[in-house]
């Protein structure tokens, strides 16, 4: 995890899969990757080949397990983007004859104006230092009819995932500092969330449709759902699933992860009507 002196100004990640053993458990970034490639194939109206035709890119793709199901769901072209080095070297070795990986900054994507048609940005924000100037670039590289594809964690769910602490995120900087460190399990704390607020002011320029709620309600149409982990999750998905609209559209501000898929044009999911359909997003 995120090492250094606690309040030092934050630093890109570099070989964030060096310290985070997560990122190199294929099997679940490739479940992770059947979820993802789920919710674009509903948006799209499509039940196979969902992305054939289509130049796509995963933003922060470390070693490279999803944007290798990207490629398998039948993209004409396939880009892993980060700056993790080491990954990038693994995802190459692996996955190099079908996968375009390349070493860039995501505030300063390598692609021509409109030129990509599905971005992949999932679970990266918190990460990065910049994450509002990730997305302007993410803007200006995707297609006019092109689909942006969003897991985002919630700065209001209760447990923390990087460091399975409570509250954790919603602490001020200084005192989640010292909250992993008397936790043992870090120096400081790198990570930064943002509230659902702070999400929707993110994605201005935008139109976002939620399918936080979609993958609970429906798990098995999206691949399972890992926006509640383990028995507790199934649990709670559960409930979720037959809890009437009104009530789920409450629970919203504290959901721990966000789905969402951004547009620039108008275009609405092409999919099969769902017990839970996705709610548009109105960004700030």
């Amino acid at each position: 995890m995120a090492t250094g002196r606690a309040g030092a100004e934050r630093q890109a990640q570099l070989e964030y899969s060096e310290f985070q053993a997560a990122m190199l458990d294929e099997e679940k970034r490739r479940r992770k990757a059947a979820k993802i490639v789920a919710v674009l194939g509903h948006f799209l109206g499509r039940d196979t080949d969902v992305l054939k035709g289509l130049t796509v890119a995963d933003i922060g793709c470390s070693a490279g397990f999803i944007a290798d199901e990207l490629a398998e769901a039948g993209a004409a072209r396939t880009f892993g983007v980060d700056i993790d080095v080491p990954g990038l070297r693994k995802a190459a070795a692996r996955f190099g004859e079908r996968v375009e990986f390349v070493c860039a900054d995501g505030t300063a994507l390598p692609f021509p104006d409109g030129s990509i048609d599905v971005l992949v940005f999932n679970h990266i924000y918190e990460h990065v230092v910049d994450p509002d100037a990730i997305m302007a670039e993410m803007r200006r590289v995707l297609s006019d009819e092109g689909v942006l594809y969003l897991g985002l964690g919630n700065r209001l769910g209760v447990m923390e995932p990087h460091y399975k602490l409570p509250f954790l995120s919603y602490l001020p900087p200084a005192l989640a500092d010292r909250y992993v460190r008397l936790s043992g399990r870090a120096d400081s704390y790198y990570e930064r969330y943002r509230t659902r607020r702070g999400l929707r002011r993110m994605v201005r320029g935008l139109r976002v449709w939620d399918y936080t709620f979609p993958v609970l309600a429906t798990p098995a149409a999206f691949a399972g759902s890992e926006l509640f982990p383990g028995a507790v999750g199934r649990a709670a998905e559960a409930v979720l699933s037959r809890l009437p609209r009104a009530v789920l559209r409450a629970l919203l501000p504290v959901v721990p992860t966000y789905l969402w898929v951004a547009t620039k044009s108008t275009r609405r999911p092409a999919g099969v009507r769902l017990p839970q359909p996705p709610d548009p997003v109105v960004p700030l």
